[in-house]
């Protein structure tokens, strides 16, 4: 009898979760600093405020917006573009939604390091 060793592919949560992706990093001009408090339903974790000049509440509420902006207007209001492209390589994403925004805005895949020489 042969075991499956997973869901089929497809029918996990994770493929069929819908992200929302910006058309343009320009048009993320959200906070750069200081204390922002996220809407309920992107944090709804009771402590929704960060403080933009910690780089870890900086990446943890870029992390946040990502996996759970339902609208443009969401990326809109609370990413900067210069600030995504920044943090991009340490962000820690479904690989799925880092493909789907790599795919869209390709200027946030690294080019790879040349070997000196």
């Amino acid at each position: 009898m042969a075991r499956m060793s997973g869901a089929p592919t497809g029918a996990r949560y994770v493929d069929q979760r819908s992200y929302t992706v910006a058309e343009s990093l320009a048009d993320l001009r959200g906070p750069t600093s200081g204390l922002v408090t996220l809407d309920r339903w992107l944090d709804w974790s009771g402590d929704s405020t960060y403080d933009l000049n910690d780089p870890g509440d900086l990446q943890v509420m870029y992390q946040t917006v990502l996996n759970q902006a339902a609208t443009d207007a969401d990326l809109r209001r609370w990413l900067d573009g210069a600030t995504l492209m920044r943090l991009w390589p340490t962000l820690w994403l479904p690989a799925r939604l880092r493909l789907l925004w790599q795919a869209r805005l390709p200027e946030l895949v690294a080019p790879p390091e040349r070997l000196a020489g």
